[in-house]
């Protein structure tokens, strides 16, 4: 790897829209670290990119569990020595619209590990390659649903009020961080994907190419800031 050459790294790659993301950023010139909680789903998808000549690895990390982004850090500071993209892509849509107050409590609590405190043990273990080399672009993939005018509306309480916390995590990181790393929340729109269903009307390729302009901000790029398309929207 040249030492010019970008790292990125990808949670939750090895399918829909972080899986387009994954390709793209190596069509882009990075070398992508494709992660995935399922060993085997993770390889098999590094290993399709790698059939087209594309500089991809992948790397065992399952955001629910400390210990093991723990280890993805470990071993991809060991690997490559810096990191300089994270996107925060891996997440789960559990209860469906169940209502807050009579669904599962197991539900918020499994959603918020996922999609809330796995990002934020992820950041807290990755900020320190970029704090290194004094430069890092993380992006953290949000939904409309964690807008704080969403919580006027009943329905999928647990993925709303866990995206409405990343969100606040993504402008708290923002004031906290220094140098030429910046860290933004992007709602990649509907999606049709395992998540999102096959109604959607949005490919994961659209949403991937929505949210890739966030991995190569400038220095005087925005920061803490929530988009879709490319466009600011309110928190």
């Amino acid at each position: 790897m040249s030492e010019n050459t970008k790292v990125a790294l990808v949670t939750g790659g090895n399918r829909g829209v972080g899986y387009e993301l994954v390709k793209l950023l190596a069509l882009s010139g990075y070398q992508v670290i494709l992660t995935s909680r399922d060993p085997e789903k993770g390889q098999e998808a590094a290993q399709k990119l790698q059939e087209s000549a594309l500089d991809v690895s992948f790397v065992l990390m399952d955001v629910d569990h400390q210990e093991s982004i723990r280890q993805a850090a470990l071993t991809v500071n060991e690997r490559f020595g810096r990191l300089d993209v994270l996107i925060n892509n891996a997440g789960v849509y559990l209860g469906e619209n169940g209502s807050i107050l009579t669904m599962d409590p197991s539900i918020l609590e499994q959603t918020m590990a996922t999609n809330f405190f796995g990002a934020y043990h992820v950041i807290r273990s990755f900020i320190p390659l970029m704090q290194k080399h004094g430069y890092g672009r993380v992006i953290n993939v949000s939904s409309e649903y964690g807008a704080i005018r969403e919580m006027s509306y009943r329905g999928a309480g647990a993925y709303k009020l866990s995206k409405l916390a990343l969100n606040g995590l993504t402008r708290l990181v923002a004031a906290e961080i220094n140098g030429d790393i910046k860290i933004n929340a992007v709602d990649p729109g509907w999606v049709s994907s395992d998540m999102g269903g096959p109604s959607a009307p949005r490919t994961p390729r659209q949403a991937a190419e929505s949210i890739l302009w966030l991995a190569t901000l400038g220095p005087d790029g925005p920061n803490g800031e929530f988009f879709r398309d490319g466009r600011r929207v309110d928190w």
